[in-house]
C-alpha cells in the first residue's frame, strides 16, 4: 500500500478531554442557572435582611397585605404600626418578615 494514498488516521483525544466535552453542555447549563437565577435572588434576600434589620420608629412601612402604616413601636420580632386617619389611628401589630418596603423617617408635614 502507498502510504500517500491512504487517508490519514484520525488523532485520538485523551479520555479526560473527551468526558469534559461530553458534559460540557451541562456544567454551562449549570453555571447559567447560577448567574441568572440563585446569584440575583441571594442579593435580594441580602437586601432585604439588611432593610428589616434597619427600621425604626417613625419609618413608613408597607406591608405584604398592602397596609401601609408608620412603625410606632418595634420589639424583637414585632413590629406595632399605626395606620388610618390621624383624628382616630389604629395600633396593628405584625411580625418583621411581614414588612414589603420602608420608607424612612416621615415629616410631621404629612
Amino acid at each position: 500500500m502507498n502510504p500517500a494514498t491512504t487517508a490519514p488516521e484520525a488523532v485520538a483525544q485523551p479520555e479526560w478531554l473527551a468526558l469534559v466535552m461530553q458534559f460540557l453542555p451541562f456544567i454551562v447549563i449549570i453555571a447559567i442557572f447560577y448567574f441568572l437565577l440563585i446569584r440575583p435572588q441571594r442579593k435580594k434576600e441580602k437586601e432585604t435582611q439588611n432593610m428589616l434589620s434597619a427600621i425604626k420608629v417613625g419609618d413608613k412601612i408597607t406591608t405584604i397585605g398592602g397596609m401601609v402604616g408608620t412603625i410606632t413601636k418595634i420589639k424583637d420580632e414585632k413590629v406595632m404600626f399605626e395606620t388610618g386617619p390621624k383624628q382616630e389611628p389604629h395600633q396593628i401589630t405584625i411580625e418583621r418578615w411581614a414588612i414589603k418596603s420602608v420608607e424612612k423617617k416621615v415629616s410631621d408635614d404629612e
